[in-house]
């Protein structure tokens, strides 16, 4: 993890991350030994203090912007249970991988 925070606050001027509800997530028994092991605090931690160290900007997502429920295409926002891993939007029918929807709404709030 050292190396790849490292990287990302020497090579980026932003970094987006969000602030994701962990205690809510490790309700789910089947993810919740996968999601322990993430470390996510500590990712956090290592970035915050690189990026002071490397001179970007660190970026907290607030973890109600709707980033996998906006269209990026559009901006329409629309609910989407968890278990759908596309986001098919209902207003300009744009579809794509959810994941990479969030991460285009997520570089969006750094431009912004």
């Amino acid at each position: 993890m050292r190396r790849k925070t490292t990287f990302l606050c020497k090579n980026h001027a932003k970094i987006v991350v969000e602030d994701l509800n962990v205690s809510g997530m490790l309700a789910f028994h089947k993810l919740a030994q996968v999601i322990a092991d993430c470390g996510f605090h500590e990712l956090k931690r290592q970035l915050e203090y690189k990026a002071k160290k490397f001179g970007c900007e660190i970026i907290i997502a607030s973890r109600w912007f709707p980033s996998s429920k906006t269209c990026s295409n559009c901006g329409h926002i629309q609910d989407m249970p968890l278990k759908e891993r596309t986001y098919n939007c209902g207003s300009c029918g744009h579809s794509m991988d959810r994941d990479l929807n969030a991460a285009i709404n997520l570089s969006r709030l750094a431009s912004s």
